[in-house]
């Protein structure tokens, strides 16, 4: 008998011969039986009640997985899915994944493995005629480079062949889904779905191509009404991160689809958003001032051992991650905000010294500037899946689902391209349908930079040129986002959508906001000048040891150029460029127009569906 099924045989004080509980571990510990098909109900349930057994011995006292049981967990739902498939019947909901993509092979290819790895591993609906049955996915391609978008076409039609139903919606079909618009729709709907005919209709950016694909999707509608739209990113994977003493572990631990399903299916849900671990989900634009308190944090503890030492960097320090502890404006969100500095967790192995360490966390600091936060990694927690779903008032759009009849909330003001697009949302379907729109601890992993090697691929608004990085397009993107996101929420207090407001309510609330948040940005600047002197001074001071001895030097250049691009970045130049008075007015007048248009937007939107869907 394998280790899992002992585990559980103790657990459940080793049930009676011949009861269905008894069976359904025999057949999980190998052995060869053929219930009879009267048997299967009682089967199937036992099997069912085993699952949430098997999850609570898995996240008992410690988040580290016992590797049997974890088999033996796969192995139930395996054993569900043969069950559910002899009895012929299965009403549960099918997926339909959609991944936007610009640019990015290496993590579209990452993340459709981790798709085929977790229809392997669970099975969800099963297979016929060797493919799975409650699975499509769509590409919804944005890429620019050509090499790119033949890659992608390859990427779909590899995981196409093993088994996966993988449609490719390239540049070519999107402007032909907008070709079905009128000319009264294509001019009403431009702020939504942006403008076609152009000769290059790439890079129109992650809000627009989701908003072209629901056009692609109220198609499919009809014809599947018990299918489910799930919205992720390409960097990301459907498996999670968890600590361990001998250092983190990356495991498909989640039945996403099967949780999914029961969700939506034992409750009133329209809408789903999960979250992410892993990188966080949020732009480097906002992270910088807890970072560089890690930083200093690293280099006083490191300077104050001698370099030829054992690394000491490896065990956990009761380690946090907790929600939003990256972001340095957490409170902005309901989050407690951090105040003590993280300790940076070596991701070296092998024997190696505290100069090793060095080095390598050197070569990791302009990752940073992708989005990856080397010291604030966010962890899987454990919890009931079921029990705790509630509500919601932000869209992950890296990690959200729906039915087809909310298709009629496209994400807003897309044609401005700002970030912040999915808070906007769940904001504005929190007004509308909030029992409806519900969240569930089913977080994906979130990766900025590609598994293994640290490669960065495209990422909107940030440039490089050799070390040198320039994040101004990035970080006006968010901060104007921010000036978007907090208008919404205090128009939503105010009756909005529903009820909507004048102009000049608009634009006084518009431009509230934005005062308040330029203080708080320029606190921030402030902190953040005074905390990179301090990183400058320890950096530089002529008795550490990486000063003294020659072998660090490459070392060094690492952290300078991160401590360059951080004053290039978030200097005094970069907020009063990004607080220019016509950058000002002109983003503020976008928006201040897009919300008065927004109810106008929701008429044609639903109209054209409707239309179209005919």
């Amino acid at each position: 008998m394998t280790p899992g099924v002992e585990t559980l045989r103790a657990l459940l004080a080793s049930p009676s011969s011949g009861t269905a509980t008894d069976t359904v571990l025999r057949l999980l510990a190998g052995e060869k039986l053929e219930p009879a098909d009267a048997e299967l109900a009682a089967l199937l349930d036992a099997t069912r009640a085993l699952i949430p057994v098997i999850e609570q011995a898995m996240w008992g006292a410690t988040p580290d997985i016992d590797s049997p049981l974890l088999e033996t967990y796969q192995a139930a739902f395996r054993l569900m899915e043969q069950m559910i498939a002899q009895q012929g019947d299965d009403p549960r909901y099918r997926f339909v994944v959609v991944i936007p993509v610009a640019d990015r092979p290496l993590h579209l290819s990452n993340c459709l493995e981790s798709l085929l790895i977790l229809c392997r591993t669970y099975a969800y609906g099963g297979l016929a005629d060797g493919r799975y049955r409650k699975l499509a996915v769509i590409i919804a391609d944005d890429s620019q480079a050509a090499e790119h978008i033949a890659t992608n076409r390859s990427i779909a039609e590899r995981y196409n062949e093993a088994g996966i139903d993988v449609d490719y919606f390239g540049l070519e079909e999107q402007l032909a889904v907008l070709a079905a618009l009128n000319d009264a729709e294509r001019q009403a709907l431009s702020g939504i779905v942006g403008t076609d005919g152009r000769s290059d209709f790439s890079h129109k950016g992650a809000s627009l191509m989701r908003n072209i694909t629901y056009l692609k999707l109220n198609r499919m509608a009809d014809a599947d009404a018990r299918a489910l739209f799930y919205f992720i990113d390409s960097d990301q994977e459907f498996q999670v991160r968890i600590p361990g003493p001998a250092g983190d572990r990356e495991i498909f631990a989640t039945n996403f689809f099967y949780y999914l399903d029961q969700v939506f299916t034992r409750s009133g849900a329209t809408m789903l958003t999960g979250k992410v671990v892993g990188d966080p989900p949020v732009s480097p634009a906002v992270m910088a001032g807890n970072f560089l308190d890690d930083v200093i944090a690293f280099l006083r503890l490191i300077a104050s051992a001698s370099p030829a030492d054992t690394c000491q960097f490896h065990d956990d320090h009761g380690m946090r991650g907790d929600d939003a502890s990256y972001h340095d404006m957490a409170g902005l969100f309901g989050f407690a905000a951090s105040s003590a500095a993280y300790r940076y967790r070596c991701t070296l192995t092998g024997p190696h010294n505290n100069g090793d360490c060095f080095a390598d966390f050197s070569a990791r600091l302009q990752r940073f500037f992708y989005g990856e936060h080397p010291t604030r990694s966010t962890y899987y927690r454990h919890e009931n899946t079921l029990a705790g779903v509630r509500q919601a008032r932000t869209v992950y759009t890296g990690n959200y689902i729906f039915k087809p009849e909310a298709l009629r909330y496209f994400i807003p003001f897309a044609s401005l391209r700002l970030r912040m697009a999915g808070p906007v949302l769940g904001r504005i379907v929190r007004a509308e349908i909030p029992d409806a729109f519900v969240s569930a601890n089913l977080p994906m992993l979130h990766r900025r930079t590609v598994r293994d090697s640290g490669q960065t691929e495209f990422r909107a608004g940030v440039a490089a040129v050799a070390e040198e990085i320039d994040l101004s397009g990035e970080f006006e993107r968010q901060f104007y986002g921010d000036v978007m996101l907090f208008t919404i929420e205090k128009l939503a207090d105010l009756g909005f959508p529903a009820q909507l407001p004048l102009r000049a309510q608009i634009v006084e609330t518009l431009q509230a906001t934005y005062r308040h948040l330029c203080d708080l940005y320029n606190q921030r600047r402030q902190l953040i000048a005074e905390k990179l002197d301090e990183l400058t001074a320890i950096l530089h001071a002529p008795d550490n040891w990486w000063n003294r001895e020659p072998d660090h030097a490459a070392a060094r250049v690492g952290f300078d150029a991160f401590v360059a691009n951080i004053a290039r970045n978030f200097g005094e130049q970069s907020y009063t460029a990004m607080q220019a008075p016509e950058l000002r007015a002109q983003r503020l007048d976008e928006i201040a127009s897009a919300i008065l248009r927004y109810p106008q937007d929701c008429t044609v939107w639903l109209e054209t569906l409707a239309r179209l869907a005919r």
